[in-house]
């Protein structure tokens, strides 16, 4: 029994659907549980530099950046912020820090949307994507512009 595969722009599409649900997700619920006052204090527990500031900067850009992959807009400048954040949430905040709130288990997803966000950033957006049916109405525009008027 031969299996027909779709082309790999598909693959990616999932990575980046989901990906970008589970980060726009993450950051609705930092807005919602203890609001951004409670996120910061969260972040000053574990001893982050500038709590202050990432208390704001982190809901904001995981509600935003997560929308913007979702729909596959800018998605590979939107990515890199998320590759350094969860290569800071695994690596330097969870992986040394005990279980529950540290160590393998508690690093598993991060390190997942680590991947993702590394592929994406590498791979583009992937097939149906908001930037690739923009950018097609855009040559398509451009195209037009240049031939005669007809009457």
């Amino acid at each position: 029994m031969r299996l027909q595969t779709l082309p790999s722009a598909w693959g990616i599409t999932v990575i980046r659907v989901m990906a970008g649900l589970i980060i726009m997700v993450a950051g609705l619920e930092k807005w919602g549980a203890g609001g951004l006052t409670g996120f910061t204090q969260a972040l000053t527990a574990v001893g982050l530099p500038l709590a202050a500031l990432w208390g704001v900067w982190i809901p904001l850009q995981e509600v935003v950046g997560g929308l913007l992959i979702l729909t596959g807009l800018c998605v590979r400048w939107v990515a890199i912020p998320f590759v350094i954040e969860f290569f800071v949430t695994s690596f330097l905040i969870k992986a040394p820090s005990p279980a529950p709130f540290g160590g393998w288990d508690s690093m598993r997803l991060d390190l997942m949307l680590w991947a993702a966000a590394i592929t994406i950033a590498l791979v583009g957006p992937g097939a149906f994507a908001l930037q690739n049916l923009l950018s097609t109405r855009t040559r398509a525009a451009v195209e037009m512009a240049g031939r005669p008027a007809t009457t």
